[in-house]
């Protein structure tokens, strides 16, 4: 009877998995283009995608994938086709003392098996910038005007303190002594200087918001920022196997001058309209190409990001369960090997989840599997304590008594121990099954999908309602984790045996 039980606990799990795979059944997409985690980015890759589809070459966009590194890795490895970019990141952080002329960086660039197209039209570089009422009251005009005020709060994005061209190089080059300076998301930064919580931020010189919150872009008198021609790099075998879209997106060099970039970044940050028909009204308008939005309605999308999020919860679970299981076992039957799994497992736990996420990269690269990995080794804790405080919890007594009666080790652990320590063990798995659920949205970041993309381009777009269409779906699905597992904890437990553990 026992065994008819746990056997259905297993099929339900089996289940879930089984659901969660369903979605990626299908063919492989011919070209991918990828975006980083910014409009103007994400525009620029759905101008791309729409021109590769407008010229019959099955094209698919994999936007908000993260920062320079993670899209320029992907390049190489082949996971994405092309993506947007700068020269002045090109020239300061993927390709470091290569000529900023065109020629040396394209010679660079098809070493790498890269390729370049010509400036689309529009220098983004950096910028510094303040309230213009503060910089007024305070009579900043230029970067190097800073130095006289050490007060002031300065909030970068993480991603400019970091780099070489970013806020170490402007603090040396400017002698600044400001010590009051912290790191936060970029779309952040605009809340954080509108609600007066930072006072100098990082700008992009094509970012709407810079007209919209009332902002000096400090004048750079040292010329320390680089120039920041927008460009696509792609694969060069795409000569080969998609030449179409080659040719496709060369069609957009000269097309977009910054003034165009503002007005389209304006149109999807402020006016709230859809990147996908940002790009579809710049093409029919500037090239007379009429292109496929692909717009979805939000049902669709919901199921779409319900199913991914499934895939991620899912699969991780079930490769949980599989693996933390029997490594409880082992630390209840060698307890000297039993201290080195749980301090390891807890070390694992232990690692932030952004971070683990990065270190799956390049084993793994991007998108589905780096987050199911992640979320795999996160879930293991959980289960593996469990299942040894269940079997550790178990009276002496019994086990004595089923001594007696001449069981074997491994009848005793299949009959009687494992049983008694179900309640335990399904305690673990619940628990790592709710950790996934909320985990599993920073896989967004990667290109994995699930409840976590709304989040992300919520944020980006201070859109607090697509914050909320993927954060209740998420808290929806951990509580149907809970009730869920507490069902398949009775149809597990014999009657006797769940009153006695509730005693």
């Amino acid at each position: 009877m026992i065994r008819s039980r746990v056997r259905l606990a297993i099929l339900c799990i089996a289940f879930l998995a089984g659901a969660a795979l369903a979605p990626i059944c299908g063919a492989a997409e011919q070209v991918q283009v990828g975006s980083k985690v910014f409009t103007e980015s994400v525009i620029l890759g759905e101008l791309a995608t729409q021109l590769g589809r407008a010229a019959g070459v099955d094209t698919t966009h994999r936007s908000q994938l993260g920062g320079t590194r993670v899209l320029w890795e992907a390049l190489l490895a082949g996971q994405i086709d092309a993506y947007p970019e700068y020269t002045g990141t090109i020239v300061q952080e993927l390709l470091p003392g290569t000529p900023s002329v065109e020629s040396a960086l394209r010679a660079e660039l098809a070493r790498h098996g890269v390729g370049m197209t010509h400036s689309l039209g529009f220098d983004d570089t950096y910028a510094i910038g303040m309230p213009e009422a503060l910089a007024a009251h305070l009579n900043i005009k230029t970067i190097g005007d800073l130095r006289a005020h050490p007060d002031l709060r300065f909030g970068f994005s993480n991603e400019f303190l970091e780099r070489k061209d970013g806020w170490l190089a402007v603090r040396a080059a400017y002698d600044l002594p400001q010590t009051n300076v912290i790191g936060l998301d970029h779309d952040l930064a605009y809340r954080a200087i509108a609600y007066g919580k930072t006072d100098v931020m990082d700008l992009y010189s094509t970012e709407p918001e810079i007209a919209f919150y009332h902002l000096r872009s400090l004048d750079d008198e040292k010329h320390l920022f680089p120039e920041y021609k927008a460009v696509y790099l792609y694969r060069l075998d795409l000569n080969r196997r998609a030449p179409a879209f080659v040719k496709a997106i060369h069609r957009l060099e000269g097309t977009i001058d910054a003034s165009r970039m503002i007005a389209m970044n304006g149109a999807s940050k402020l006016d709230k309209i859809p990147e996908s028909r940002v790009a579809a009204d710049f093409l029919l308008a500037r090239l007379q190409i009429k292109s496929d939005a692909r717009e979805m309605t939000w049902f669709s999308v919901l199921l779409m990001r319900t199913r991914e999020h499934l895939f991620l919860v899912g699969i991780s679970l079930a490769a949980s369960i599989m693996v933390a299981a029997p490594l409880g076992v082992m630390a209840f039957a060698w307890p000297r090997l039993g201290h080195v799994i749980l301090v390891a497992v807890a070390v694992i736990y232990t690692i932030p989840a952004l971070a683990l996420l990065v270190f799956m990269i390049p084993i793994f690269g991007i998108g589905t599997w780096p987050a199911i990995v992640a979320l795999f080794l996160y879930g293991l804790l959980p289960i593996v304590r469990n299942t040894h405080i269940g079997l550790v919890s178990i009276p002496p007594g019994l086990r004595e008594s089923a001594i007696v009666l001449g069981l074997s080790p491994m009848a005793r652990l299949l009959r009687i121990e494992l049983p008694m320590a179900a309640p335990s063990i399904l305690a673990g798995i619940k628990t790592t099954a709710v950790i996934n659920v909320g985990t599993a949205t920073i896989g967004a970041l990667i290109g994995a999908g699930g409840y976590g993309q709304p989040i992300l381009t919520g944020i980006r777009l201070a859109d607090n309602g697509l914050i909320l269409f993927g954060a209740v779906p998420a808290a929806i699905l951990a509580l149907l984790m809970q009730v869920g597992f507490g069902l398949m904890e009775r149809l597990v437990l014999p009657r006797g045996l769940r009153l006695k553990v509730r005693s």
